[in-house]
């Protein structure tokens, strides 16, 4: 009974239009005094869940990339994207996808991906022709790509809910094929949607062009790379990497671009501290709905009920995306990690799937939610960028989708696209 209490109050409080965080905490305190535990329990599994030093990573990260939107680093990065890539038949398109991989790279949020390049190339596409459902479409799909970069939050908040067994340095370096497949699946797809159209190419500036915007662009694009080499070297965890992140974002944004101003400064500052204080309070209550989910033994539960249907890997692999993607549209990133990943990791596991492999199938199906409404958090900026409804970016949003679908079918299926980085650099024996 108190299982369903907890299950349907939920899921009641969603329906009803309660945001995520109150949504898991009230039904959490309902079983709790449905079962009269006491109430000191709630505040101890809330601290527990919080008090954990790797956390200290995310608002790190957090303000790394807010520091990146404001300080002007998205310019030189779209202007490197156009002198590589504009020059081919929808050359815009192509090179929004590249601008945002490039962009998600340094600053780890498919939102504030979504809000700087949308800002910058859906106007631009749509001035030179292009239809605005594709515009917004090719920004908010491939902005996804940053959830698997080296800079990512939702990295660290897969870690610590996999019980930290999970090691944060092999997830950061797992995820950059993962990344490449996507970027590479969204080209096509951005490719072969602009020639059905009819899109025009752009003009290749000349070596000295792209020689011209690489200088530009490279010191932000160090980033990842300094991001990267002292994760896998051993030279720093991934908790210092976020803090050296910042450092270097503020001298670079200050002193080598100087396109820094400190009320810019301030503004990402307060938004870091905003978007860390949600993320936190989804941790703190995700606690106490782990806690009761363990104390029910859903996750038992639930691989019982997906083994009755199914001895395959294969179809139970299947099942387990299809449920994630329905998570993922009524419930935000970081919320459906915190609470899918002790349910279906286990399950997984069991079923012969490595956790690394098992974090980047639950980041891109994650991903996938923030483009996809009733929650879509990605599409509704991008819809608003781009001044179209999400009914009309929806009617064309197919072949993206199928991008998106393809690169999560490759990934859960062939774990050497999640494995072989972890492997190489690091021994990993996953």
């Amino acid at each position: 009974m108190a299982l369903i209490i907890l299950c349907v109050s939920f899921f009641g409080f969603l329906v009803l239009g309660v945001p995520v965080a109150f949504a898991i905490g009230m039904s959490s305190i309902c079983t709790i005094l449905y079962e009269g535990l006491p109430t000191g329990v709630i505040f101890q599994q809330m601290m527990s869940g919080m008090n954990v030093f790797s956390f200290l990573a995310i608002p790190f990260f957090v303000f790394s990339g807010e520091l990146m939107l404001h300080g002007g680093v998205a310019d030189k990065i779209v202007r490197l994207a156009q002198a590589t890539i504009g020059h081919v038949r929808g050359g815009l398109g192509m090179a929004n996808v590249v601008a945002c991989t490039m962009f998600g790279g340094v600053c780890g949020s498919a939102v504030a991906d979504v809000s700087a390049m949308g800002a910058v190339m859906i106007p631009m596409m749509k001035k030179e022709g292009y239809h605005a459902d594709y515009a917004v479409n090719v920004t908010t799909h491939a902005a996804l790509i940053g959830a698997l970069m080296p800079t990512s939050h939702n990295m660290i908040i897969y870690a610590l809910a996999a019980g930290g067994s999970v090691s944060v340095g092999a997830l950061i370096a797992a995820g950059l094929l993962p990344a490449v497949v996507l970027m590479v699946c969204m080209l096509v797809a951005a490719y072969l949607v602009a020639v059905k159209r009819g899109y025009p190419a752009g003009i290749f500036p000349g070596w000295g062009g792209v020689l011209r915007a690489s200088a530009a662009a490279v010191p932000g694009l160090l980033i990842v790379v300094i991001i990267l080499a002292g994760i896998l070297s051993g030279v720093f965890t991934a908790t210092e990497a976020a803090s050296v992140a910042v450092v270097y974002t503020i001298l670079l944004t200050f002193f080598v671009y100087r396109t820094m101003t400190i009320h810019n400064f301030m503004l990402a500052a307060a938004k870091a501290v905003k978007t860390t204080g949600v993320v936190l309070l989804l941790i703190g209550v995700s606690a106490m709905f782990q806690y009761l989910m363990g104390l029910y033994e859903v996750a038992d539960f639930m691989g019982e009920l997906i083994g009755s249907v199914s001895s395959s890997p294969w179809v139970v692999y299947l099942l387990i995306n299809v449920i994630l993607f329905v998570l993922g549209t009524f419930m935000d990133m970081a919320a459906t990690i915190l609470i899918a990943t002790p349910i279906f990791l286990p399950i997984a596991m069991k079923f012969g799937m490595d956790p690394v492999q098992f974090g980047m199938l639950m980041l891109i199906n994650c991903a996938l939610g923030l483009n996809t409404p009733p929650v879509g958090t990605v599409q509704f900026v991008g819809c608003a960028i781009g001044g179209v409804s999400v009914g009309q970016v929806m009617r064309t949003i197919l072949p993206f989708y199928g991008a998106l679908i393809a690169a999560l079918m490759l990934v859960t299926y062939v774990p050497a696209f999640s494995l072989t980085l972890p492997r190489l650099f690091m021994g990993y024996g996953g």
